[in-house]
């Protein structure tokens, strides 16, 4: 059963229309559950709040905006991903599912005066999965995913940046969620760069106040396309540091494999070459080239030549991208 706190809540919630806490609340007895090994009942409860979620047609499932007075800072996003959809080297995976573990049971490591992990730092080249990474941990610890908006964060007036920065980190003190800050360099920049002002060197001290302060049940995620931009003291808050590389050959072939068990049709065409030909290129440069496929494939129904429409988007691919590898 439920805590008897999280119930009062609920009610509370449900008495005075608030939908916000109401979901908090559900997720946070989700939660509870899938940490006693109570699965079914949790994923009853998943099915149910998604149910009562969903957006009307007019609106889009991802991007929804904040209340109102925090929707010029942060996204909100309803994370899809799971860490199934999601190819790491063994060392990063090994490291993700034991900081969920950590999570998951919490409440262990707090009674032996631990914490789990709840601050993470994503780099490496663009394309390679760090923001599907950031979902598939909001996703997998069940709890709400919040992009931070630098076009809204970051103001032109002295002062104005630090002061948004506190608002947004006084409402993510009061959630149990994941904080995701996407190309982190651009304000967590080195602060003894000779070209950066005063302003951004105080908003950076300011940040770093921000995210020692948060309790570990916010997890806090930063990717960066340029770690060396990054200042020395924001790499020291990081308890996890994690670097996506482009897929090898061997990770392309298991997104092939993968795509094949999705779509319940076989490529006609050697795995192995196909993973030779698309060698060099980043994850979101590969999923284009599997979206074409599929795209190719429901568009050429009934008869499909499955091995000519892979011919065709490897040409395409190897035009736009100077591929030689085949």
């Amino acid at each position: 059963m439920a805590r008897a706190d999280l119930l009062l809540k609920l009610v509370k919630a449900g008495t005075n229309g608030d939908n916000t806490l109401f979901r908090k609340v559900v997720e946070s007895i989700i939660a509870e559950e899938k940490s006693k090994q109570h699965h079914i009942v949790a994923q009853q409860l998943l099915d149910a709040l998604s149910k009562a979620s969903k957006p009307q047609s007019n609106q889009p499932i991802h991007n929804r905006l904040l209340e109102d007075g925090l929707d010029s800072f942060l996204y909100r996003i309803y994370p899809q991903k799971t860490l199934d959809d999601v190819i790491l080297n063994y060392e990063n995976q090994a490291v993700i599912q034991d900081l969920i573990q950590e999570h998951h049971r919490s409440d262990l490591l707090r009674s032996y005066n631990l914490e789990p992990r709840n601050r993470i730092l994503l780099a490496g080249p663009p394309g390679n999965g760090k923001t599907s990474l950031a979902e598939v941990i909001a996703q997998s610890l069940m709890i709400p995913f919040y992009v931070v908006r630098y076009d809204g964060i970051i103001g032109s007036y002295l002062g104005e940046t630090a002061t948004r920065l506190k608002t947004t980190f006084d409402f993510i003190r009061t959630q149990e969620c994941v904080l995701f800050f996407d190309e982190f360099d651009t304000i967590g920049k080195e602060r003894g760069d000779i070209h950066e002002t005063g302003e951004i060197k105080r908003v950076v001290s300011s940040l770093l106040l921000q995210i020692d302060r948060l309790p570990s049940y916010v997890v806090v995620v930063a990717a960066t396309n340029h770690a060396e931009l990054l200042d020395r003291a924001v790499w020291r808050r990081f308890q996890v540091r994690l670097e996506l590389k482009a897929p090898d050959k061997s990770m392309i072939k298991i997104w092939l494999k993968n795509f094949e068990q999705r779509v319940k049709y076989d490529l006609q065409y050697p795995i192995d070459k196909i993973a030779n030909k698309l060698e060099g290129l980043n994850f979101a440069e590969i999923e284009e080239f599997i979206l074409d496929v599929e795209r190719k494939y429901i568009l050429s129904l009934p008869d499909v030549n499955v091995k000519r429409l892979v011919d065709e988007c490897l040409v395409q691919m190897e035009h736009k991208y100077s591929l030689g590898n085949g």
